[in-house]
């Protein structure tokens, strides 16, 4: 029987791990759970003797001295999304197979988007507002449909594939801004590819763009400008790859209707006449966080863990090495 350390406090085991799959594992493994405040030594300790080490928020990062003369498991799930904070890109060199459930936690983010672009399409806010001052039918606005529209997506990540996805049904026509994305992966996507322009020219629009260097400051203020009057921006990427400042400008102004679950700094510094603007979304850094999703997150990473272990099938919550220079 495989060895299991479970390296997160059992606050965060009861969040990232359903009943379901805290049997799953118990029957599958022999499992060691961490019982108290976790530090980068305990940790250590922990994952000493273990093939697998399980992990989520709030796991220390790992030192690099775990698998010195070729210890340490062999195996990281991490049943949260980025590994780059967790784990040294040199420890996947030595021979250790790493998995993450960011493409569960994108499910998650495709449906907040989802939830926000047709949330300001119709108005929403304006309505709520106007209603709780008193007002009834509103002759000043009136909302729109995202069926059938244009949306430009900035970026090809998992969390974009989850909202093109669910995007399916309203018949949109989706483009995509990524230098990576060829047109053959495009087309199995059901999307286009398109200029960056191009992609913020659409009536929606929203970022999936990690955050690197090529990506900060990728939408400037210029390019915010020239997105069409009345079009819905979401943002649940990384708020640096906004001009924060110049978006703001134009939703304040009425121009643009906006939905921010990033900001650049977090937490941010917002102003009165921001807070109270209805043509705004303002939520903290929680596209990804659910009930559900989240006790899904070791259950999705353990299901791959054992495909590899098994029959060496590397499964959809696969870290790739390959991959790590555009990884978010």
């Amino acid at each position: 029987m495989s060895r299991l350390a479970v390296a997160m406090t059992p606050q965060r085991a009861a969040d990232v791990i359903s009943a379901e799959g805290r049997q799953l594992i118990e029957k599958r493994y022999e499992v060691t759970w961490a019982d108290g405040p976790l530090t980068e030594d305990g940790v250590a300790r922990l994952a000493a003797g273990s093939d697998v080490l399980l992990t989520s928020w709030g796991t220390p990062r790992l030192d690099r001295a775990i698998w010195s003369g070729g210890g340490g498991p062999q195996v990281v799930a991490h049943a949260a999304g980025t590994v780059k904070k967790l784990i040294d890109r040199e420890v996947l060199d030595q021979g250790v197979t790493v998995f993450s459930a960011a493409g569960r936690i994108a499910w998650s983010v495709g449906e907040y988007c989802l939830a926000a672009m047709l949330t300001l399409a119709r108005r929403l806010p304006l309505f709520d507002t106007a209603i709780r001052a008193g007002g009834w039918k509103q002759s000043g606005f009136r909302g729109g449909e995202l069926t059938g529209h244009r949306v430009g997506i900035l970026g090809a990540s998992s969390t974009a594939r989850a909202l093109i996805t669910l995007l399916r049904p309203f018949g949109c026509e989706v483009v995509v801004y990524d230098p990576y994305l060829d047109e053959e992966r495009a087309a199995a996507l059901g999307v286009r590819t398109a200029t960056l322009e191009e992609a913020l020219g659409c009536p929606f629009v929203s970022v999936h763009v990690p955050d690197v260097a090529e990506t900060r400051g990728l939408v400037s203020a210029r390019l915010i400008e020239r997105i069409p009057d009345h079009a819905v921006v979401v943002n649940s990427a990384r708020g640096p790859a906004v001009d924060q400042g110049a978006l703001l400008e134009q939703v304040l102004a009425g121009r643009l209707f906006a939905a921010l679950d990033v900001f650049d700094p977090e937490p941010p510094h917002l102003g009165e006449s921001v807070l109270s603007c209805p043509n705004l979304l303002l939520t903290p850094h929680i596209a990804g966080d659910t009930v559900d999703g989240h006790l899904a997150l070791a259950g999705y990473v353990m299901a791959d863990v054992a495909d590899w272990l098994d029959k060496g099938v590397r499964g959809p919550s696969f870290v790739d090495p390959a991959s790590w220079p555009i990884a978010a």
